[in-house]
């Protein structure tokens, strides 16, 4: 059963007896209800009569990108790191024949808490005190993320270990001059960034798992304040903790920002702790140098351009429909990340 509305993307009889026959703790049927968010994944929870609780996740309909969406890779990191300090739901099962449904899936615990899109969802949700409570334990978290061997909790093989940053250089400056073209847009400053980003790159240190999307979209919240889950790991690999502590840093405003989408940002609102905060917090945690942290600031801020650059390419070839898309306001976000980047590496010389 459900809340009125049609179940996408599940063969309900096929899905719930297969939850019955491998996993423990419940009893179908279920209440079925779609929950948001995830990188359009089709996600929903799952009541039993018993009042159990559960989160069942597929990826979306259609035809999809090798790689793209996998269900498998995110119930592995969920598995390997529940024995952790880093809060992830309870992996239950993984359904890896598409025979069932029509996709590969798996079923997880729900967690309880809130993720916060914008400044509203912190004002209404938590007080101030329990703002100022969120970002030492956002940090919390990802340092001990950071300080997990991936060896130790069977994800040494998630990905490369080596040279990450690198090959990130690499991956989105090709995407960059792909699109230049069909964005009709170039900025030679990003081509400057390019070169001395690849000439500055620092030393990696040992590999970790590294996030991707590190923040607080993808957190879950409890109302003191406190993170009570991490999700959305499809895009996490082994990499540079350093590029992931960064990038949890720049989706960090601050109400001083040049602020180019993130004007509604949650931590806008007053009780959160500033970025300073946030360093000091991780450096005390981990013993990382931090030498180096504005190159991985500028890196992102550069990554970013690029994947922007992109989209906006798609739109401008009419790949992506532009209705109700603000085309200027894609074009000034490409320049607002170029000025950051290039913010950041200026500290370094």
């Amino acid at each position: 059963m459900s809340d009125g509305t049609e179940i996408v993307g599940y063969d309900v009889p096929a899905v719930e007896a297969w939850i019955s026959q491998n996993t423990e703790g419940l009893e179908p049927p279920f209440q079925w209800i779609r929950l948001e968010g995830g990188h359009s994944n089709l996600t929903y929870a799952l009541t039993d009569l018993k009042g159990n609780r559960a989160v069942v996740r597929r990826p979306p309909m259609g035809e999809l990108l090798p790689k793209a969406h996998d269900m498998g890779r995110e119930f592995a990191i969920i598995s390997g790191l529940g024995a952790t300090d880093v809060p992830v739901p309870t992996a239950y099962g993984y359904c890896e024949s598409p025979e069932v449904t029509g996709a590969h899936f798996y079923v997880m615990s729900l967690v309880a808490g809130q993720a916060l899109f914008e400044l509203e969802d912190a004002v209404e949700y938590l007080s101030r005190d329990a703002r100022a409570r969120v970002g030492l334990s956002f940090i919390d978290v990802l340092a001990a993320l950071h300080s997990v061997d991936p060896d130790d909790v069977g994800l040494g093989n998630l990905g490369k270990k080596e040279d990450y940053v690198g090959r990130q250089i690499r991956t989105w400056y090709r995407s960059w001059l792909a699109s230049a073209e069909g964005a009709a847009y170039d900025d030679p400053d990003l081509h400057e960034l390019h070169d001395f980003l690849d000439a500055r790159r620092p030393e990696q240190g040992p590999a970790r798992v590294v996030h991707g999307d590190y923040g607080l979209h993808n957190c879950l919240i409890n109302q003191s304040g406190e993170l009570t889950a991490v999700l959305d790991w499809e895009i996490s690999t082994l990499g540079d903790p350093m590029a992931d502590f960064a990038y949890a840093l720049n989706t960090w405003a601050e109400p001083e920002d040049e602020l180019v989408n993130k004007e509604n940002s949650p931590t806008l609102a007053e009780g959160f702790v500033g970025r300073d905060q946030l360093v000091d917090r991780y450096a005390s945690h981990t013993g990382c140098d931090l030498t180096h942290l504005p190159y991985y600031v500028s890196f992102n801020h550069f990554k970013s351009a690029c994947i922007i650059h992109g989209v906006y390419a798609r739109y401008m070839q009419g790949q992506k429909s532009t209705e109700g898309v603000d085309l200027d306001y894609y074009r000034s976000r490409i320049g607002m990340c170029i000025t950051l980047s290039k913010q950041a590496a200026d500290e370094l010389d």
